[in-house]
């Protein structure tokens, strides 16, 4: 009777430190979980906002609409300038463009626009390509986690470097804008150039590439200390274990003394 008895204590006793030690493994893996959810969040957003500055630069780059001018003695034409040609608007909505003849002839704020431009849009487009590749939801290389932060931090630099390549030409040309309009040894009868839609569109792309990085940069910062908590979570599971495995052993060595009360 005796031994019955200490072999259904020691049954529950192993039982309930079993289901201890599930609910709190259990436990670890969902926060880990809700940790990796968070930082898969923080990424997407990242690449989400540096994909639309993306867009938004190439288009910036590509289009006449960098600056505007209103000729006052003729109401029903507007001329609008790009990077790459000069068109002039009629009023029956007709639009004629001309490029410009040489690279070489044009001024060095144009020169340098067009340059960084085309690395900006060449820049993003390898940041995209990068920070995608470091995605948890990547099954290409889900083994190599060092590998996903590395590529999630490089893509992070690339779309901030993107950004202020694109700043940089807008507000150059901004500024060179600004300073024409208000130039006192020019006669003010002559027409003045002033802010086109491109200008504002571009300020806004450089600014989603640059809060792009940096979300994507944080996501791997978050990334990195996921890592560092996870072993050590893992080190202390072991010792959870040590409970059901104790009592196994106590209850080996209580057997026999269990059966000599009984003989």
């Amino acid at each position: 009777m005796l031994q019955q008895s200490f072999k259904k204590v020691n049954t529950k006793s192993f039982c309930s430190n079993t289901q201890i030690h599930l609910d709190r493994h259990t436990a670890h893996s969902h926060s880990i979980s809700m940790a990796w959810s968070c930082n898969t969040k923080v990424h997407l957003g990242g690449i989400f906002l540096s994909f639309f500055g993306w867009v938004s630069s190439c288009v910036v780059t590509f289009v006449p609409l960098w600056k505007n001018l209103n000729l006052d003695l003729n109401e029903m034409e507007i001329w609008t300038m790009g990077l790459w040609q000069v068109c002039v608007m009629q009023e029956e909505g007709t639009m004629e463009c001309k490029s410009y003849e040489s690279f070489l002839a044009l001024p060095l704020d144009l020169r340098v626009s067009r340059i960084l431009m085309f690395l900006s849009n060449g820049s993003g487009l390898l940041g995209f390509l990068i920070s995608s590749c470091g995605l948890d939801c990547c099954k290409a290389r889900e083994e190599k986690t060092t590998l996903k932060k590395q590529l999630t931090l490089c893509g992070g630099v690339i779309f901030g470097i993107s950004g202020i390549m694109t700043l940089i030409p807008v507000s150059w040309l901004a500024y060179n804008t600004v300073y024409e309009f208000w130039d006192e040894t020019v006669p003010e009868i002559v027409p003045r150039w002033e802010f086109g839609e491109a200008m504002f569109l571009g300020w806004f792309a450089g600014f989603f590439l640059v809060v792009g990085g940096l979300l994507i940069t944080c996501s791997a910062c978050l990334k990195g200390t996921e890592m560092t908590t996870m072993p050590l979570a893992a080190g202390r599971e072991p010792t959870q274990v040590q409970g059901p495995l104790a009592m196994r052993h106590w209850s080996q060595h209580s057997h026999p003394k269990n059966a000599d009360l009984v003989i």
